[in-house]
């Protein structure tokens, strides 16, 4: 998919992910796959330049293990004057914590570039845990 890039690009990546995913992804799984792709989409936006036409391309892969779906989120760009990082923030500053969102919630991350541009990627692995149980509950991690 490709979206504008601009801030609705974020919003129309969220709808379609969500839609497209809500009957084969747990909901725990699917709500940190959101967040991220709307953290990686809304980085886009703001510090890197569109692809050729305008735009920002979304993609994901899915592939089904015993243990549960194994998820990799990407989402390309024309690339800009420094690779995204982590930052070290201050905890009142206003932004800058995507990136350890990204982390937080994914199982790694990272850049590549193409032909086409920056590919920044999230990987979602499934947790060892029962079988049966949403094992991407997130309600104890701590963003700072």
């Amino acid at each position: 998919m490709v979206v504008p890039h601009h801030g609705t690009g974020a919003r129309q990546a969220r709808h379609w992910l969500a839609d497209e995913l809500a009957v084969v992804i747990p909901a725990g799984l699917l709500a940190d796959l959101v967040a991220v792709l709307a953290e990686l989409v809304g980085n886009a936006v703001r510090h890197a330049q569109p692809l050729p036409g305008g735009g920002i391309r979304v993609a994901w892969e899915i592939h089904n293990t015993p243990a549960g779906p194994r998820v990799r989120l990407q989402v390309t760009d024309g690339g800009a004057l420094t690779e995204p990082r982590l930052r070290a923030i201050d905890p009142d500053a206003p932004d800058g914590r995507g990136l350890r969102i990204v982390a937080g919630l994914s199982t790694r991350w990272g850049i590549d570039r193409d032909g086409l541009g920056q590919n920044v990627w999230a990987e979602f692995e499934p947790a060892a845990g029962p079988v049966g149980t949403d094992a991407h509950d997130r309600s104890d991690l701590v963003v700072a």
